[in-house]
């Protein structure tokens, strides 16, 4: 494994910590609701904030916030990275199989089967008849599905299936797409600058209509419209960077991007800062007398998830192309966590409700809790079979086979 890939296998261990890390939060933030809502009555605002503790720490908000800017953009982004590798081995209809199985298969087994559970808690906060039957006719009167963090597997899965239907309409395709990042390499500014357009175009008329919490709910498939666009764009990015082979254009190890990641840094922090300050202006009621504020806040959300995503990037390809056993094995099962992971969160944000508790302390009993028991769910799924081919899929099986292989051939050390 090249270092290159090792650090984005880094990567994607460290994106997986931090939406458990998100998730496990939300129950103690400040700007939460003061009362929880109910359960079957619109606009729903569970769907946001599933579980509402007594206590409350304002650094928490800070953290999601961060999180919230870039955290699902750069997941985007990493899951086109290995789209047109993985195409060109595979050809346009196996790999929209290959999708199915591992996206579409798990999306309906999670909502069916998953959400259910993992949203019980919820109801029995406001229930005034807590038993299983009594939810279950209330989840079935719902106007949609619940699907929890899993909206991202439908929509993943869609943008795969519209590349595989466009390529196979527009065979040059990889060759305009490839010559979008062609020069990102050298000229890491202008690629980004360029995205930052791109996004800023779709994604300021939107939020003139829908706000960043805003869903909609269609069955089981459920998107933020104000974010939609700005997440396949960055899915595109990815697909773009890895039409060139990513190892050797924007993420390469001796690239501007690796070599320059103390500037992406403090840019992050400064698109960060140009986000928030505006924001909690006109969420304290300033905004109404400073014309243009919402602009500056809006085009500095697009700023911060591009340059906090791209710090990131350029952080672990600096300092964390190098196996790392924490990191490598989290990675591994970052699929299996993300899909467990909500089970485990709402559950125990529910068993600490009457807990005296400081909130910070109780995230991080979440936050481990839940990433130790989803980790060995993760592990017990892919004992089996059928949830390895699912979960890891049959590249990373092959791979942990050889690994098993030489640790069993490997010489006895010496006593």
């Amino acid at each position: 494994m090249s270092k290159t890939s090792l650090a984005l296998h880094n990567l994607r261990g460290y994106a997986i910590i931090m939406v458990v890390a998100f998730h496990a939060c939300i129950a103690y933030l400040a700007s939460q609701p003061l009362v929880a809502p109910p359960f079957d009555a619109p606009p729903y605002r569970w769907l946001a904030n599933p579980i509402i503790d007594n206590q409350h720490w304002l650094g928490l908000d800070l953290f999601c916030a961060l999180q919230y800017m870039y955290l699902m953009h750069l997941m985007f982004f990493l899951s086109g990275l290995f789209v047109y590798p993985n195409l060109a081995r595979k050809g346009p209809a196996r790999f929209a199989f290959d999708r199915f199985s591992r996206l579409g298969v798990p999306f309906v087994l999670g909502i069916l089967l998953l959400m259910p559970f993992a949203y019980y808690p919820v109801y029995r906060v406001t229930a005034v008849d807590p038993a299983w039957p009594a939810f279950w006719s209330h989840w079935r009167a719902l106007p949609f599905w619940p699907t929890g963090p899993l909206w991202f597997l439908w929509v993943l899965f869609a943008c795969n299936l519209a590349l595989v239907a466009i390529s196979m309409v527009l065979p040059r395709l990889r060759d305009r797409l490839a010559a979008l990042s062609a020069n990102a390499g050298a000229h890491p500014v202008r690629f980004l600058a360029f995205l930052f357009v791109v996004v800023a175009l779709v994604y300021v008329p939107l939020s003139m209509v829908y706000k960043p919490w805003d869903w909609v709910m269609i069955g089981p498939f459920a998107f933020q419209p104000v974010f939609v666009a700005p997440y396949v764009i960055f899915y595109l990015a990815g697909v773009s960077v890895s039409a060139n082979g990513f190892e050797r254009g924007l993420l390469a190890m001796d690239g501007a991007l690796t070599r320059r990641w103390s500037i992406w840094l403090l840019s992050g922090c400064a698109g960060f800062l140009i986000w928030i300050i505006p924001t909690a202006l006109i969420v304290k009621g300033i905004g109404a007398s400073l014309p243009g504020l919402w602009i500056v806040a809006e085009l500095g959300s697009v700023l911060a998830s591009v340059t906090i995503s791209f710090a990131v990037i350029a952080l672990f390809l600096r300092f964390k192309a190098a196996p790392s056993p924490m990191l490598g094995r989290i990675s591994v099962n970052a699929y299996p966590i993300y899909l467990v992971h909500y089970l485990f969160i709402i559950w125990l944000q529910y068993l600490l409700l009457g807990a005296d508790l400081f909130a910070v302390i109780k995230a991080a009993l979440v936050f481990a809790g839940t990433l130790l028991m989803s980790w060995a769910s993760a592990a017990l799924l892919c004992s089996i079979p059928i949830g390895a081919r699912l979960m890891q899929g049959r590249q990373e099986l092959a791979r942990l086979r050889l690994a098993r292989l030489a640790r069993r051939a490997a010489p006895p050390h010496p006593r």
